[in-house]
């Protein structure tokens, strides 16, 4: 197999799992820290920075650091448009 397709089926594993879907439905809107991503949730805080960090591994996600918080944003807007398509 040659790298760009290990590297697309990657970055689809990464959307491939509920919980990393309704974060990213999150983002949309606007860049969240990981404790206002895990109120919306109710989800516990470990568990989703296990699953930003996946996004932001493969380039979906970017990190900014705003005071003590940790702001993750949509960085490839590719994502947001396979959003769409998903919605239908």
């Amino acid at each position: 197999m040659d790298q760009e397709r290990i590297s697309q089926a990657e970055y689809l594993k990464a959307l491939g799992h509920p919980t990393r879907i309704r974060i990213l439905e999150l983002l949309e809107a606007q860049g969240r820290c990981v404790s206002n991503i895990g109120e919306k949730l109710d989800l516990k805080q470990s568990n989703i920075s296990q699953h930003l960090g996946i996004l932001r591994s493969r380039g979906i996600l970017s990190l900014t650091r705003e005071g003590g918080h940790s702001i993750y944003c949509i960085k490839d807007p590719r994502v947001v448009k396979i959003l769409d398509l998903l919605r239908g």
